[in-house]
């Protein structure tokens, strides 16, 4: 039953996690983009120093703190990783790390980033308050999947319908593309139960209803993933971020 529950945690969570993946690359891309229109450069936004990454103080705790510290610092590690100064931008985007991008849409950033820049790469219409819990809900559990942590009683239907939020305002084709080719569905998971031990059935669908379990089928079929890249994740090099 240990090892039915490991595998159920570790199968889960690799399903998960590659959902997220894909929805990391469009809000980098996106996120990308409208930083880039707002302030086009050269040099690229990633090392042009942007006074929306300049220090800003707040107390935390009874001490001043600036808030920005690792946001203006992220990009320079970037840089440094990707090669130096003269590393292409989207190299460094991608070395730029999902903590980067969540905290971008934080209330400290209404000001300097939401309203010039960041709303323009959601539905027009979209509050920030509407990216940001989400995001940071994700975020938490990408950081929980990536250090192998049990989901036993995580609510995971909650952050699908978080991952299909986000994915739905930031773009209407990646919303589509989730949704026909993740292998999570929206059903409440459930571990494996004790009497199930039907080796023909993958762990972690042993706690599953059978309805759920067909879903599960149907959406990783290979007939359901596209024979070509979709255009949220074409528009821009999807590892790299815009060349």
């Amino acid at each position: 039953m240990a090892l039915d529950l490991y595998e159920w945690n570790a199968e889960i969570s690799a399903a998960l996690l590659r959902d997220l993946a894909h929805l990391e690359v469009g809000l980098r891309n996106a996120y990308d983009r409208a930083l880039s229109a707002r302030w086009p450069g050269p040099p690229h936004w990633t090392t042009a120093n942007i006074p929306a990454f300049a220090p800003l103080w707040r107390t935390r705790r009874g001490r001043r703190v600036d808030v920005n510290l690792r946001t203006r610092e992220s990009p320079h590690r970037a840089v440094d990783s990707a090669g130096g100064p003269a590393a292409p931008p989207g190299k460094v985007i991608a070395e730029l790390m999902f903590g980067f991008w969540r905290f971008l849409s934080s209330s400290a950033h209404e000001k300097s980033l939401w309203v010039p820049s960041l709303h323009q790469a959601f539905a027009p219409g979209t509050d920030r308050r509407d990216v940001d819990r989400p995001i940071g809900r994700l975020h938490g559990l990408r950081n929980r999947v990536a250090h192998h942590e049990p989901l036993l009683r995580y609510d995971i239907t909650g952050r699908v319908t978080d991952i299909a939020t986000v994915a739905g305002l930031l773009d209407p084709d990646l919303d589509r593309h989730l949704s026909a080719t993740s292998r999570v569905t929206g059903s409440s998971f459930s571990a494996p139960a004790e009497h199930e031990t039907d080796s023909s059935t993958p762990r972690w669908q042993r706690g599953l209803s059978q309805t759920a379990r067909s879903e599960f089928l149907v959406r990783s079929s290979p007939a359901r993933c596209p024979s070509r890249p979709t255009p949220w994740f074409g528009r821009t090099n999807p590892i790299g971020g815009a060349p």
